[in-house]
């Protein structure tokens, strides 16, 4: 079977683990801090800070945003589960808007008509390794006075004008699960250039202690915390961290394995009118976390996915969030036409660092064979 991922770690990342096992010091610690500073240089922001998931990533970001109960929150429903599961974390209404058909990303014509009074931020998704476009809602967001929370979960690497996704929107949440462009098993990272906004970050992950746990253990001297605000226990262990930190050596070359890997599947799948391939807007770099394709042909989406089951492909598909059961109860009579066309019309191929020339070539001839 070639699987949908296959992680590209190693000896140098398995070594990592074992002298932050060896050192006796498991939570957060000296390796978390090197590695969200890492981060926080690579993209350009001031500031990065760990979580053990993009989703609990997103919820720390839409409170420090000020997003309260009550308050609605604009965000695509082409996306996973976790994005509005945040929202209803932080007690604020999701608002669904539909998304541009060929980026998957959301349409940002929609935006504006959909902010109401009590509306307070906006949470795009810079889908499957490619960018929203964070300019224009960056520019809607100050009009109406609202802060901009991006879901940025597979996109790490994605420029916009040759500027990094992390440092444009008030908060970015990038994602490290086995599946992304990084991993670190589990995890997450929020960067922002907002100091304030950062150290309240750093305490709220900590259940807002107001000195960090590696502060106190690691004092010659008596350290009481303070608790000034309910907080959560959202921390990334420094297990983790030695992983990323080695894994943050190697974004470079693995970026751009993954576009050699795209530009190979337009080459292998050329002339293939049943399908559509990814779309990469002008001043845009995608990094193709997943390869999406469109299905154009008569066979659909579920018929696809089993005719490569059957050869030993891995497939998988995008949601559209309120269509899902625990959605569709709460929002009955919604309907995105973009979103529901592209959650039943397009399918991720096999894409990851160590995927072979021979394995590839098999995924476009499955394909086609699926195809017909």
């Amino acid at each position: 079977m070639i699987p949908i991922t296959r992680l590209s770690i190693g000896e140098e990342e398995a070594q990592a683990a074992a002298e932050a096992v060896r050192s006796g010091w498991l939570s957060t610690g000296k390796r978390v801090e090197r590695f969200e500073s890492a981060v926080a240089q690579y993209v350009g922001a001031k500031h990065a800070i760990a979580a053990n998931s993009c989703t609990t990533a997103l919820h720390l970001a839409l409170i420090a945003s000020g997003v309260k109960p009550g308050d609605e929150v604009i965000c695509p429903s082409f996306s996973f589960i976790a994005t509005a599961n945040a929202i209803l974390y932080a007690g604020a209404t999701p608002v669904f808007v539909d998304i541009d058909p060929m980026t998957y990303n959301i349409s940002v014509d929609l935006i504006e008509p959909s902010i109401t009074p009590r509306t307070t931020a906006i949470l795009p998704v810079s889908q499957i390794g490619l960018a929203a476009d964070i300019p224009a809602i960056l520019t809607i967001a100050k009009r109406h006075g609202l802060k901009v929370i991006e879901d940025a979960a597979p996109s790490l690497g994605a420029t916009v004008g040759g500027t990094h996704i992390g440092n444009l929107s008030d908060f970015t949440c990038f994602s490290f699960d086995p599946r992304k462009i990084l991993t670190t098993g589990e995890g997450g990272v929020i960067t922002t250039n907002d100091s304030e906004a950062a150290r309240r970050l750093y305490a709220l992950r900590s259940h807002s202690a107001s000195v960090s746990t590696l502060a106190r253990h690691t004092s010659s001297g008596v350290v009481l915390e303070t608790y000034p605000e309910v907080g959560y226990n959202y921390k990334m262990t420094d297990i983790q961290g030695a992983i990323g930190e080695v894994q943050m050596t190697r974004i470079g070359e693995i970026i751009a394995e993954r576009r050699r890997l795209a530009d190979r599947y337009a080459v292998l799948l050329a002339g293939e009118d049943r399908i559509q391939l990814p779309y990469e807007p002008e001043g845009y770099h995608h990094v193709y976390q997943s390869y999406c394709i469109r299905l154009r042909g008569k066979k659909t989406q579920v018929e696809v996915m089993t005719g490569l089951a059957a050869r030993d492909i891995a497939a998988r598909r995008i949601i559209a969030i309120h269509s899902e059961p625990v959605y569709q109860s709460m929002y009955p009579d919604l309907s995105l036409p973009e979103s529901e066309r592209a959650c039943k019309e397009t399918l991720l191929l096999p894409m990851f660092v160590g995927l072979t020339d021979t394995e590839q070539v098999a995924v476009a001839d499955a394909l086609k064979k699926a195809l017909d």
